[in-house]
């Protein structure tokens, strides 16, 4: 059978997909001053369409992981590849500011939302072995995005007008993403089972949604990821800025978010082989711990040197523990309802990375300082320690029929 080595194509496939469309979604930082200059739109109207993504991605991630769980991830992906040029289209038509913001937050938001759960529930039944790198390799995918990304929008963005960028990434999108979507295969144990008969013949029970949505091993997935977002999200978003209070200027502050993207990099991978060794939930909360202490390490940071220090160990703890909630949610919960497992826990880190910008401008406007946006971020990654610490394995295993 081709299923056990065509796993790797469903990773390299979630990978692609992964890049291109969070890249899209994130090409609003790079245009954000074009389209200000060119629409005469307040930055602040212009800015806000990304905080309607991430409120869009947190309401999409459950609906499209649990839609997921019934048409499969393949159709899933391709209406979100559709709907993400669509919306990429339509921004680059948008007459006024509302009409920006609902195609490129709303629209944007929902259509890669419809790429993250869907995908990586279907990654996750694809493996019973490997299975935090499998993660992890995907999650990279879309963590190479702004520096691949972007630099290729700014690119563009100095030859053509920002209507005519968007145009170029929608025709990426369409051309890449919807003939990639196509390679997604159900995992083969579903696949089994519904030629089977369905249900009758699934090797996990079934867990109906009130029972998911009461179990105690939920909860803390979702609590923990709201909790360990809300501590990165503050950092990620301001860091620049406090960078540049601090005296640095603007286009060498910028590289420190590249070198946390770079550094999450090799965390994905790093803690991809130690959840395979040493378990994803000792892990986790391994690296929870480690990212609530260099969070609150930006707290003395003033010279360029210490940022970049301190941002390699951030990145490489943050990209790190991102991947290991899939696992922890395929290792707890039956295959059949994974996307809206995975989709459910997505919400409440979509949620908590939404608390940062906000957070942090008003800590900056009341205290004068981001000093305590660290501190408080230390907070809430001490919260997010303690939350996975409770976290009880569900005591029946749900690998046996997943093709390895």
């Amino acid at each position: 059978m081709a299923e056990p080595r065509y796993r790797w194509i469903i990773v390299a496939a979630g990978a692609v997909m992964g890049c291109i469309a969070l890249g899209a979604m994130f090409s609003l930082p790079v245009l954000l001053r074009p389209i200000a200059a060119s629409t005469g739109w307040s930055t602040t109207g212009v800015s806000a369409a990304m905080t309607v993504g991430f409120l869009a991605m947190a309401v999409g991630s459950a609906a499209w992981g649990t839609l997921s769980d019934r048409i499969g991830a393949r159709w899933t992906c391709l209406i979100g590849s559709l709907l993400l040029g669509a919306g990429l289209e339509l921004a680059s038509m948008a007459p006024s500011l509302i009409g920006f913001q609902f195609a490129f937050g709303l629209l944007v938001g929902l259509a890669t939302s419809a790429i993250f759960a869907p995908i990586m529930a279907c990654v996750t039944g694809w493996f019973s072995t490997q299975r935090s790198l499998a993660v992890s390799l995907v999650s990279a995918g879309f963590g190479v995005a702004p520096l691949t990304m972007s630099p290729w929008v700014a690119r563009l963005a100095s030859a053509h007008d920002w209507r005519q960028v968007l145009q170029i990434v929608a025709v990426l999108v369409v051309s890449v993403l919807v003939p990639v979507s196509l390679l997604v295969r159900r995992p083969p144990a579903l696949e089994q089972a519904s030629a089977q008969g369905g249900d009758a013949a699934s090797p996990e029970p079934a867990m109906p949604m009130g029972q998911l949505i009461r179990s105690p091993q939920f909860m803390v997935l979702v609590l923990t990821n709201f909790f360990c977002c809300a501590t990165h999200s503050g950092p990620i978003i301001h860091t620049v800025s406090y960078a540049v209070t601090c005296g640095i200027p603007l286009t060498t502050a910028v590289t420190i978010y590249s070198v946390e993207g770079l550094a999450g990099l090799g965390g994905r991978i790093a803690f991809g082989l130690a959840g395979d060794r040493f378990g994803a939930r000792r892990t986790l909360v391994a690296g929870l711990l480690m990212q609530a202490f260099f969070a609150a390490s930006y707290y003395f940071a003033s010279s360029l040197d210490v940022f970049y220090a301190v941002a390699v160990l951030f990145g490489f703890t943050y990209g790190g523990v991102m991947p290991l909630y899939a696992v922890l949610a395929r290792e707890n919960f039956p295959l059949r309802i994974m996307g809206t497992v995975i989709g459910g826990t997505a919400m409440a880190g979509s949620l908590g990375m939404a608390t940062g910008p906000v957070l942090g401008g008003w800590l900056y406007d009341t205290f004068g300082s981001y000093g305590s946006l660290y501190l408080v971020s230390w907070g809430f990654g001490i919260i997010a320690v303690m939350m996975a610490m409770t976290f009880r394995p569900v005591e029946q295993n749900h690998d046996a029929a997943v093709a390895v």
